[in-house]
């Protein structure tokens, strides 16, 4: 069976919000963001400094990709606790195909070596101090809360499943507000419907 092809544009958005939210779960960082995942790949005197001694010309690039990956690899994680694990979609598990796109998009943008901040409609800078104001901002829904209900495994997303693939990436990023006092990751899903 043929894969479907995805637009561009919409696996930019997608990308686009996995990155801010992977930046903004980073807590190894001084000064820490939301602290979901210990790590500090983007920040230029932490792992971003790394990255452009190690890889002059993709630092950018890959630590973006790197922090991406340490947010999927929790995600993982809370979804391997999961009953069907397979059977949900997130933010950073959207199944096989759409995930080895998102995976050939981003490493065809850093071939091109353009900065990530002229490419992706990346909706705040990574590169400035972390704001929860401006994060919640750039991941919100205007006029709109996304219903969820607290599961053991994160939070359900209630109602339909949106079928544009760069609306239902929104409304996960959405699902993560009000953020969590207890500094987990909220881990916002869509449960996919038995066959």
């Amino acid at each position: 069976m043929p894969t479907e092809r995805i637009p561009e544009d919409t696996l930019d958005s997608i990308l686009a919000l996995q990155i801010v939210v992977a930046w903004a779960g980073e807590g190894a960082c001084d000064p820490k963001r939301l602290d979901w995942w210990r790590t500090d790949l983007i920040d230029e005197y932490g792992g971003g400094d790394l990255f452009r001694r190690l890889l002059p010309k993709t630092h950018s690039w890959a630590s973006l990709e790197t922090v991406r990956q340490a947010a999927i690899a929790l995600d993982r994680r809370k979804r391997s606790e999961m009953a069907r694990p397979d059977h949900v979609c997130t933010l950073f598990f959207w199944g096989f195909s759409v995930d080895e796109q998102l995976a050939e998009r981003l490493a065809f943008h850093k071939r091109n070596r353009e900065q990530p901040r002229d490419i992706l409609p990346i909706p705040v800078d990574i590169y400035q101090p972390f704001s929860q104001a401006e994060f919640k901002i750039a991941i919100e829904i205007s006029n709109q809360k996304v219903e969820f209900k607290l599961v053991p495994s994160g939070r359900e997303v209630l109602g339909e499943m949106l079928i544009a693939l760069d609306e239902r990436a929104k409304k996960l990023a959405s699902a993560l507000l009000p953020l969590p006092q207890d500094e987990s990751y909220p881990m916002p899903f869509y449960r996919l419907e038995e066959n």
